[in-house]
């Protein structure tokens, strides 16, 4: 008898790990975020180093020639702070230092922010020349994901 006390003991320490370990029904899934241009554009897949080339270098071009116009989430939104760290691996001090560096010598000014992954969306989709970033749940036919950052 003590050894199937045991087992049942072991069983049930297996299960509440392996329930522990398990998403769980209410998880919030994860947030990636998805780069996009309009649908009317002709880009269909950018690489990372593409994307935070254009979000830094004020005149940036998209490989097929175009001019390409980035669009920023405000400061401070987790979005921007995820999308500059993954993408262009800068922390939002740094990240204004190189904004302070182009301000100071005249090389240019920051992307225009925008509030909110909606309004990127809506302005990105009219607008063939501009490139932001959204919440992968805010994605729909009116842009082009050209890159996941997860």
């Amino acid at each position: 008898m003590p050894k199937a006390r045991h087992v049942r003991r072991f069983a049930a320490a297996m299960l509440s790990c392996i329930a522990a370990a398990a998403p769980s029904a209410h998880a919030v899934p994860s947030s990636d975020l998805v780069v996009i241009v309009s649908a009317k554009s002709p880009v269909t897949e950018l690489r990372r180093d593409q994307v935070a080339g254009i979000f830094l270098a004020p005149g940036a071009r998209f490989p097929h020639g175009g001019a390409a116009i980035a669009l920023d989430q405000r400061i401070g939104s987790k979005q921007r702070d995820l999308f500059y760290s993954q993408v262009a691996e800068l922390s939002p001090e740094q990240l204004k230092e190189h904004w302070s560096r182009n301000i100071f010598t005249g090389r240019g000014q920051p992307p225009r922010e925008v509030a909110g992954n909606a309004s990127v969306r809506r302005q990105v989709a009219q607008n063939p020349a501009l490139i932001g970033y959204i919440d992968r749940s805010a994605l729909d036919r009116s842009v082009r994901a050209v890159l996941v950052v997860n």
